[in-house]
């Protein structure tokens, strides 16, 4: 007799299939990262409140270190905080070229050493202007940390400080964070046309999106 639903085998090839399919779809669970910064303010704050952005649940998946050490030490400590935490398996440094020595020589120690680098050019605002949209052509972290306070003034009705515990949170309300990510990938990849290889030589550019939107993704956002 045959069978109306069709052989067992073949329904259960179907099953797995479709179970298949599934899990092909489902979103990366989030790991543990490690964010080191030798900044106590504005990244500081900026990734705590991404960290608070996400669910309940996976907050302890990100945590954020600020180490008081020279910008070249970062690396050093990022290695020697995931050796001794076993569960940091991203570890990210988080830092500005603004007048680092050895600024392309940190990249290169780091990604040497499987530490990826969230470095901004000229300075950490101008990812966050990308959320209000744009990332204009400025080479001074000085005058790009003024013209940023400017604009966000301009967009929020409020003052920039950068001490402000809320800042992520002002971003994502009166900006937006998947226009921001584009942007900062069009300038990147601008700076690459135009012959531009090493960081130290690209601005505006960022790398910090790459890690935000990696965490947005796996945390289902």
């Amino acid at each position: 007799m045959a069978n109306k639903g069709g052989k067992p085998s073949d329904r259960r090839a179907g099953k797995r299939k479709d179970r298949n399919k599934r899990v092909g779809t489902r979103i990366p669970e989030l790991g543990y990262y490690l964010i080191v910064t030798d900044t106590e303010e504005t990244e500081k704050n900026y990734f705590e409140g991404l960290r608070d952005s996400i669910p309940e649940e996976l907050k302890d998946r990100l945590v954020i270190k600020v180490e008081k050490a020279k910008t070249v030490e970062l690396v050093e400590r990022a290695m020697e905080l995931t050796d001794a935490e076993s569960q940091y398996r991203i570890p990210w440094i988080v830092f500005d070229r603004d007048q680092v020595k050895d600024f392309d020589e940190i990249i290169r120690t780091a990604e040497k050493n499987s530490i990826n680098a969230g470095w901004s050019n000229p300075c950490f605002e101008i990812w966050m202007y990308a959320y209000l949209g744009e990332m204009p052509v400025i080479r001074e972290s000085y005058t790009c940390c003024n013209r940023f306070a400017e604009k966000f003034e301009k967009v929020t009705g409020q003052k920039y400080l950068k001490k402000d515990r809320d800042i992520y949170r002002k971003l994502v309300r009166y900006g937006d964070e998947e226009k921001a990510f584009r942007i900062a990938e069009q300038c990147y990849k601008k700076c690459k046309e135009n012959g531009k290889e090493k960081p130290s030589e690209m601005w505006p550019a960022s790398m910090v999106q790459r890690l935000v939107e990696e965490i947005q993704k796996k945390a289902g956002r």
